[in-house]
This record gives structure tokens, sequence and C-alpha cells, in this order.
């Protein structure tokens, strides 16, 4: 009989190893620096509960784009090396709330929804080089992560905005998009963007929602380079962003954007379960040598 409970303990050690292990495997932090480049930046998110500080900043409440979520700290967390941005469905008042405005932002009494986004605007900002991030979106419906940068100077979007990776709907069909948006017109926004139908990843990995996979951009003076596990998803022609005053937004530093949107361009939320979870690795920046 104490053997038979000794070998039940042994195994249910080996399952604990191995389930941790597998985790591991889940969550590479293997750095590898691009020939000619070195490491400027990165945020490995293996320290603390909470975002770095030094680093990161919070958006607050409705931000943009019509979007069900409210943003607040509190769904940003570090857990088991990844960055964790959770989305619930939970009520939160609105403290800005005008039972008579025209505003989408104060017009809500209430969110029903939360989620986080954090972005780095102010404390660390760069020009040109390349940006990695291992991540695992969600891809249910409503959800919008997304990687982003903007320019430190000027208002949207004549200080350009790039779009390492962004997931949402199209006519109600889930894409993935790789973009660039600039003032390049009188009135009105310029895009270079690719969109392409996500189940173009399915048919060639039918796991793929559940695995990390790995967003770079790769940013000279000349052009964006925007790929998704390597590969090429779409090509910027700086020579052709710039704005109406000839002023270019991707010819000035940027600073980087993480967020989990909810509603608006992501879809329906009513039969969507909660919570959700959107989970980044890791951000590496390298510049030339």
């Amino acid at each position: 009989m104490m053997n038979t409970i000794k070998h039940l303990f042994i195994l249910l050690f080996l399952i604990q190893v191995s389930c941790k292990s597998t985790d591991a495997l889940t969550n590479t932090k293997k750095l590898e620096v691009p020939k000619g480049y070195t490491l400027v930046w990165n945020d490995e998110f293996n320290k603390g509960s909470k975002p770095n500080s030094e680093f990161w900043s919070y958006e607050h409440g409705f931000v943009r784009n019509n979007e069900m979520q409210w943003y607040q700290e509190e769904n940003a967390t570090i857990e088991r090396g990844n960055l964790i941005l959770t989305g619930k469905r939970e009520m939160v008042n609105n403290p800005n709330y005008e039972a008579q405005s025209n505003n989408w932002k104060k017009n809500r009494k209430v969110a029903n929804y939360t989620s986080s986004s954090i972005n780095t605007r102010g404390k660390y900002a760069f020009k040109y080089g390349i940006v990695e991030v291992r991540a695992k979106i969600d891809t249910a419906s409503g959800m919008w992560p997304a990687i982003w940068t903007l320019g430190i100077e000027k208002g949207w979007p004549s200080n350009g905005e790039i779009d390492i990776m962004e997931y949402y709907q199209i006519d109600g069909v889930p894409h993935i998009l790789a973009n660039a948006a600039w003032k390049g017109k009188e009135r009105g926004v310029s895009w270079d963007s690719e969109a392409i139908p996500f189940t173009a990843f399915l048919e060639k990995d039918s796991d793929w929602p559940n695995k990390f996979h790995i967003w770079k951009m790769d940013w000279t003076e000349d052009y964006i380079k925007l790929y998704l596990d390597d590969e090429l998803l779409n090509t910027i022609d700086l020579s052709k962003t710039k704005n109406v005053d000839e002023f270019n937004g991707f010819q000035q530093p940027h600073y980087l954007l993480l967020n989990l949107a909810l509603g608006s361009n992501g879809g329906e939320l009513k039969d969507t379960s909660f919570p959700r979870s959107y989970k980044v690795d890791y951000v590496r920046i390298f510049q030339k040598l």
C-alpha cells in the first residue's frame, strides 16, 4: 500500500513538472539580436505584478472609436512572464456623465466592460530600427487587440500612426491588419493598409489562436515593413506619407501603445464569454550599430 501511494505521488509530481515545462515553452525568452543591430530597449514583463511605471503609463475611461470598454489600470497585470491585458464584463460608473451630451464619452451613464491600454508616451520614444513583439491575441468576437505607435509631435493623424498589429472585423469578418495612417488629405486621413482575413492564418494552422506569435516592424528613413511570424504583410513607402503641410510623421520619434479594445470594430460582445485576455511576452527594440 505504501509503495502504491509513493508511486502515486511520484506520478503527480511528474505531471506537474510536465505542465510547468509546457507552459515555459509558450513563454520563450530567447534573445536573438538581428545582425548589424544592437538591443536599445526592451521589456520582458518578468518582474513585479504590474507594468513597470518607469516605462509605461495608462489610458483611462472612454478614449476612442466609440468602443465599449472603460480603460483602467486594474486590468493590466504581469503574470508568469507575460503582460496580461484583461477584458471584463463589469459595470463602471462614468464620472463624466451628461445626459444631454452629444459626446459618446459623456452620454453613457455607465460602462459595461473594462479593459486596459498602456503606452510609453513621455517615457520612451525611438526613431527607426526593428521592433519585435511576441504576443498571444484573443480572437473572440468583440476583441480588438493592437500593437501600435504614434509620433511625438503634432496631433493625430498628422503625427503618424503605425499599426504593427490590429485584429478586428471588417464587414463582420475577422482580419489581421498592418497599417499606417497620416494626414495626407486636406480633410480626412490617408491609409496604407493591408487587411488579411483571419481564415488565411487558420488554414495554415488551426491551432493559431492558442499560440504566441511574433509581430515585427522594420523601420528606416525610407520605408516601414510589417511582418507576422517572418511573413511580410505590408511595405509602406515613406516618400508617399507626407502630410498636406509636408511634415512626415514617420520621420520622427514614436512611442509605443499596447491595448485591448472591446466592441466597435471588434464586433459584437453579447454572446462572448468573459474574462478575455491579450498576452504579451516581450517588446524589444533594436537599432543599427
